[in-house]
């Protein structure tokens, strides 16, 4: 006979020794919660008051750093205009002395050639006035950060400067007309020339000379 298997004794279970640990809420009154308040809004307007410092430290770096190139390329641009005014002086003197001799009109006119060099040895301008400095700060909106006076002698100067740019096509449109290479028309294109280079260029200059000067100074008081 096959013995009845008895059912395993029930192992007791064992007690925990872990009792639960009770929650504990923290309680914490209005004034707490105003000071936590108060301190991340101060962080906040501390963070944006230093970066608009520091911008505005930026700011003015940049913008002496475009005044300054910008009084340099003035002070350049008055000692290249200086240059062509007594250049264009000696042209004006020379077409001068050519309205007056009929001997030196067949020099600069010979056999339809046209000989610059008789009137003006260096071309039609000796000196180029530049704009690279002005353009650039322009970019960087130096009208929005420096006085309106300012800008408006600044405007006035390059504006004054593009107009005496000018001279070279005036001419160079002049010399290479048909027209011009006519021996019966060599005292038209002479005075032509003449005119070209009063209203263009040198009529022009010593009043912009005189801006140059008057920028250079409000750059400095700018500053």
């Amino acid at each position: 006979m096959q013995e009845e298997q008895q059912p395993a004794p029930e192992t007791p279970h064992k007690k925990s020794h872990h009792k639960d640990t009770p929650e504990v809420y923290i309680l914490r009154d209005w004034k707490e919660y105003l000071g936590e308040s108060f301190l991340i809004i101060f962080s906040v307007l501390l963070a944006l008051i230093l970066t608009e410092y520091f911008s505005s430290l930026h700011e003015k770096k940049e913008t002496k750093e475009l005044l300054d190139n910008i009084r340099t390329e003035l002070i350049h641009n008055k000692q290249k205009e200086q240059e062509q005014y007594t250049y264009q002086k000696n042209v004006l003197k020379a077409i001068d002395s050519a309205l007056k001799s009929a001997a030196l009109q067949q020099k600069i006119l010979s056999n339809g050639v046209l000989h610059l060099e008789y009137i003006a040895p260096d071309g039609v301008v000796n000196a180029d006035l530049t704009t690279v400095a002005w353009e650039i700060a322009k970019t960087h909106n130096i009208t929005t950060k420096v006085s309106f006076k300012l800008v408006a002698k600044l405007t006035d100067i390059y504006a004054n400067q593009a107009r005496i740019d000018k001279v070279e096509e005036k001419v160079a449109s002049v010399l290479l007309s048909w027209e011009s290479r006519k021996p019966e028309n060599i005292r038209t294109t002479l005075l032509l020339l003449r005119d070209n280079y009063k209203g263009w260029a040198f009529d022009r200059a010593p009043s912009l000379i005189a801006k140059y000067d008057d920028a250079i100074k409000m750059i400095d008081e700018e500053k």
